[in-house]
């Protein structure tokens, strides 16, 4: 009788862990390729695309600039138009103020005029009635004197 026995030959436990860790090793293997693989068409890919990322990213930096440039250039004319409103308003005022300033001096000018011209004709009416009275006054005193000498 042959010692060679007829069904599959059991394993034993050691070759059953070995077994194992050998497949394991294989699928370790395998994931890790496809890891590589994937990291390299991952970077290949950032790489082709970074420069028209780059542009884009510059793009809306550059959009931004211009926008806030434009912002602020609109903020500084609108302050220039409001400044350039206060200062024509008050230029106005001012020229208001000035020719109404003006206007009451001329007033007053005039009212000063006509004082001095209502007193100066009192004051001729004054003298003129005075020296009407001085001289209606030498007359009489005159007269007395020669009635006085003629007694």
């Amino acid at each position: 009788m042959s010692t060679n026995s007829p069904g599959p030959e059991e394993k034993g436990f050691f070759e059953k862990v070995i077994d194992t860790i050998e497949h394991l090793w294989d699928g370790t293997k395998e994931t890790a390729e496809e890891v590589k693989d994937k990291a390299a068409d991952t970077i290949s890919d950032l790489t082709h695309n970074a420069p028209a990322k780059k542009k884009i990213v510059a793009k809306k930096a550059t959009t931004a600039k211009k926008t806030v440039a434009v912002k602020a250039g609109a903020a500084s004319a609108k302050a220039k138009t409001t400044a350039a409103d206060v200062k024509a308003k008050a230029d106005d005022k001012a020229k208001a103020i000035k020719a109404k300033t003006a206007d009451e001096s001329a007033k007053a000018k005039k009212a000063v005029a006509d004082v001095k011209a209502k007193a100066a004709d009192k004051a001729k009416t004054v003298t003129a009635k005075a020296k009407a009275g001085n001289v209606s006054a030498k007359k009489p005193a005159p007269a007395k004197k020669k009635a006085a000498s003629a007694k």
